[in-house]
């Protein structure tokens, strides 16, 4: 999710972050009609087995490359800590783009006119995307072997991962909700409820299911009646939050006792001093993905740049601007306490959290969304 083009880790939608500081990005920033240079035929990668975080020194020396994303200070650090460097060992030219519109992507790939060579998205939208705007991926150029479990797939690979979480008032519950069953336990926990309600996705349907008995390997499909009627019985205590801002004041004001947000909106809160703690066994893994268009003009360099991407070492500098989780299982950013608090790759909280079936929300996203939309109008 993303607000005015910058997320929020969520930050990744506003993003407080860890020692927050807007990267000096070294590149040039260019509209999608300004295309992209392509590669020099004959590109040499090197015949040593791909090394997330590498390139071969010159390698695409006379190429140019344009990566596009959600802008602010999220692309400011994907730049600073990725992208660019990569130019810098790769011998490429690398532009930076945005923000990212689906439309635009569809309007390159179908026109055969690709512009935007490497492209960061939601996961949804990309899951189902693969072998229609974005191409499948070459393992053989990108090292995968330090993804986490679950969350690459045949088209795209994790640019960073976060999650949504229920949050409690521990100065109002001294032994605080820890499930998804004491989120609904309006009795034994009464108060106020915050959920997102312009979008679905973020765990509250897999968390409704979860505290009416389903087991989470049993998830999915996601049966939404049975989701939606376990919501009916907390509805008069809900509230709902729109963006990520709003789910973090409602916090900071104590407007509710209990919310489901973003888990960088959370460190923020908590940051700015709001009393809520984190239930990690209600925690639920989101993340952007990065892909490459059909029909890109050289895919063999834009595969290069995801390798680099993926490194430990870039990883480690994009949780430390940003408060995004990395994606590199060797990274160990340089956090404050609190933040290791948030970070969902610590072993304490990667333990409790459930991965999302990206797959099954690329196909079934649209229409779960009209649904979930009627139900809170009513």
């Amino acid at each position: 999710m993303k607000e005015n083009g910058v997320f929020i880790s969520k930050n990744v939608q506003g993003r407080p972050v860890l020692g927050l500081v807007a990267a000096a990005v070294s590149v040039l920033l260019v509209s999608a009609c300004s295309g992209s240079g392509g590669a020099p035929a004959g590109v040499d990668l090197g015949s040593e087995p791909a090394k997330a975080g590498t390139v071969k020194s010159g390698a695409l020396k006379g190429s140019t490359l344009t990566f596009a994303s959600y802008g602010g200070v999220y692309q400011d650090a994907q730049m600073a800590a990725a992208v660019t460097p990569f130019g810098e060992e790769s011998g490429a030219r690398v532009l930076s783009d945005g923000p990212t519109e689906y439309a635009k992507i569809q309007a390159q790939v179908e026109s055969n006119n690709v512009t935007w060579d490497v492209v960061d998205t939601d996961s949804t939208w990309a899951a189902g995307q693969c072998g229609k705007q974005l191409q499948k991926l070459d393992y053989t150029i990108i090292d995968k072997s330090k993804v986490p479990a679950g969350l690459a797939s045949d088209c795209y690979v994790p640019a960073m991962q976060y999650a949504s979480v229920m949050v409690y008032n521990k100065d109002k519950f001294t032994q605080g909700p820890t499930s998804w069953a004491d989120f609904f336990d309006v009795k034994k926990y009464p108060g106020k409820r915050a959920v997102q309600g312009n979008d679905v996705g973020a765990g509250i349907l897999e968390g409704a299911l979860i505290a009416d008995g389903v087991a989470p390997k049993d998830l999915y499909p996601l049966d939404i009646d049975r989701a939606l009627k376990k919501l009916d019985t907390i509805k008069d205590s809900l509230v709902f939050w729109t963006t990520g801002a709003q789910s973090q004041q409602m916090l900071e004001s104590k407007e509710v006792d209990m919310a489901v947000v973003w888990s960088g909106r959370a460190f923020a809160a908590e940051e700015n001093g709001a009393p809520f703690e984190p239930a990690w066994d209600t925690g639920v893994v989101i993340m952007d993905v990065l892909g490459v268009p059909t029909n890109a003009k050289d895919p063999k360099a834009s595969m290069a740049l995801i390798n680099y991407y993926l490194g430990a070492a870039q990883q480690e500098k994009l949780t430390e601007k940003t408060s995004y989780s990395p994606v590199n299982t060797d990274a160990k950013p340089a956090v404050n306490e609190n933040g290791k608090k948030f970070l969902i790759t610590e072993p304490a909280i990667a333990s409790k959290v459930l991965v999302s079936n990206f797959a099954w929300w690329g196909e079934n996203y649209a229409s779960t969304l009209e649904r979930v939309t009627a139900w809170i109008s009513k």
